[in-house]
């Protein structure tokens, strides 16, 4: 009897418990629904997509089947090309993955088929954790302090590469899609490959993880572990990093775990309250707050582009331009720069970052907004402003990360400052001063 795994965001063979499942009465089947444009995927996320989808095929002996087609549809194709009683899947917990899975799950019924879910792309599935009275956490220091307490399952054995049988496909991923010029500049090209993945996550382990904490806010350093591509496309799962660093004792490596909770807390969040991708949590403004108009449009572009005339923002806003991805410290920056020096709201950021990031997560990167903006769970408060200049000092004191991305930076062609920091500073705590009753 073969059953089949439909792809999700688990592109891996390894810890991977829905593929195994699926792989449990023998040969499995395993299918990928491809609608990015459905999701509004960048050029740049569609190309590394292809990758990740060509080196999972040839992981697969070249039996994967990827369909042009929503998912309902896809993974019908697949179960009736193979007669499989059963689909298997990843849990999904965001609103779009829920309202996809059902879908799912409705066709294959009306079919006389079945969707088992198996797993989640995180170390504790949202809604797992809660307070003693079933309610959710809304602070992230007890939820942190619940979730280690919980702990997670132990990592999964690799899936049986040669166990697959093959099923057609509609969308032909070759070398060049895989390797080729896709006029993605980035030199060199995120790694895709899943070995690759795991081998740079555990060089990160071993030999950069008891610095983490001293070297995770500069920008100019090689300090993060470079995990939030691989994660985004499932190409590794972080209870699989979780396993690696409970061996590291380092006070480092309990910070890292503190950001993949940070992790598991935005997508317990969003489960929560589904509304949070678009409406903030706790409004701390009202809605004619904001500036609109040409004006307001004007200084959208001029930080979209990276030409506000500060460094650290503009250094930012052009590395995600050139290689889809910010250095963690600096998307803050800008956030804040955005929300509280520009007066615009965290929506129109967070809308742009969905567009532009290779490494976009919907949970993370919508909550990560509202931390900024003041109006998600446990966020730092509004009249926390970012000062972009003593942020530059502080943290990239020899301007070696700015320098790296802004080649006009001593010239006579940078911008100057578009606004004041110091008066918009004030501005945003006189707003928030009569915004309360």
């Amino acid at each position: 009897m073969t059953e089949v795994w439909w792809v999700r965001r688990d592109a891996r063979l390894s810890d991977n418990p829905a593929l195994l499942r699926a792989q449990a009465s023998g040969p499995a089947a395993a299918v990928f629904a491809w609608v990015p444009a459905l999701h509004f995927w960048s050029g740049r996320r569609v190309a590394h997509l292809a990758r990740v989808l060509w080196s999972l095929d040839q992981d697969t002996g070249g039996r994967l089947g990827i369909k042009r087609a929503p998912a309902a549809d896809a993974v019908l194709a697949a179960a009736r090309e193979h007669d499989a009683p059963v689909v298997w899947a990843a849990r999904e917990f965001s609103p779009a993955g829920i309202v996809e899975q059902e879908s799912v799950r409705e066709a294959l019924e009306s079919d006389g088929r079945a969707l088992r879910l198996e797993g989640s792309p995180y170390a504790v599935e949202p809604g797992t954790i809660t307070k003693a009275d079933g309610t959710e956490y809304k602070v992230f220091t007890p939820f942190r302090n619940a979730w280690r307490q919980h702990g997670w399952d132990a990592a999964a054995e690799t899936a049986d590469a040669t166990a697959f049988v093959p099923t057609a496909s509609d969308v032909g991923l070759d070398l060049y899609a895989a390797h080729g010029d896709t006029t993605d500049p980035v030199t060199p090209r995120r790694e895709f490959r899943e070995d690759r993945v795991l081998a740079d996550a555990g060089a990160f382990i071993d030999s950069a993880l008891g610095d983490y904490d001293a070297t995770r806010d500069l920008p100019a350093a090689d300090g993060t572990s470079n995990l939030s591509v691989p994660l985004a496309f499932g190409q590794i799962h972080p209870r699989t990093v979780l396993g690696w660093a409970a061996h590291d004792p380092s006070a480092s490596a309990r910070v890292f775990e503190s950001e993949i909770a940070w992790r598991d807390f935005h997508a317990d969040v969003l489960w929560n309250y589904p509304s949070a991708r678009r409406e903030s949590i706790k409004p701390v403004l009202s809605q004619d707050a904001w500036n609109t108009g040409k004006e307001a449009d004007a200084a959208f572009v001029a930080w979209r582009e990276g030409l506000t005339g500060y460094p650290l923002v503009d250094a930012g806003m052009r590395e995600l331009a050139a290689t889809g991805t910010m250095h963690n410290r600096v998307r803050m920056v800008v956030a804040s720069f955005l929300i509280k020096d520009l007066h615009l709201p965290w929506q129109r950021g967070a809308d742009y970052f969905r567009r532009t990031l290779l490494d976009y997560d919907h949970a993370q990167n919508q909550l990560n907004w509202q931390w900024v903006a003041g109006t998600g769970r446990d966020a730092s408060p509004f009249f926390r402003v970012f000062n972009p200049t003593t942020q530059l000092q502080k943290f990239d004191a020899e301007r070696e990360y700015v320098r790296r991305w802004l080649p006009d930076l001593d010239t006579p062609a940078y911008p100057a400052p578009i606004v004041d920091h110091a008066v918009e500073r004030a501005v945003t705590l006189d707003t928030l001063r009569l915004s309360r009753p």
